[in-house]
């Protein structure tokens, strides 16, 4: 059996690298702390003899997790100005995000 080192997977726009037995944080899922979520759309697949990066031959792999935990990330401020326009405003954002434990990744 071949070993899969590193898969890149597509989640909310943003693609994420990971290892089997890794923990990573992603755009929110709505699914609660210990169920298993299953993320089909893999971009790359490294293995001991390379790397596959061709579409078809990435259709039936997929990233087996199960979700750790739901959370907010840090507070951020968001400023515009114009100057002298006497124009400025303030704005806070929290990301939410969902914690996943990378079990198998799946050919």
């Amino acid at each position: 059996m071949e070993n899969y080192h590193v898969c890149s997977s597509k989640n909310g726009g943003k693609q994420v690298k990971v290892f089997e037995g890794d923990i990573v944080r992603v755009e929110k899922i709505d699914a609660p702390a210990g169920d298993t979520v299953e993320l089909n759309e893999v971009c790359l697949l490294a293995k001991d003899d390379g790397l596959v990066v061709a579409p078809e031959a990435l259709t039936g792999v997929k990233v087996l997790c199960h979700v750790v935990a739901q959370g907010r990330g840090k507070k951020i401020r968001v400023f515009k100005q114009k100057r002298r326009k006497n124009y400025a405003r303030t704005q806070g954002h929290r990301q939410s995000y969902t914690e996943l434990k990378i079990d198998q990744i799946v050919v």
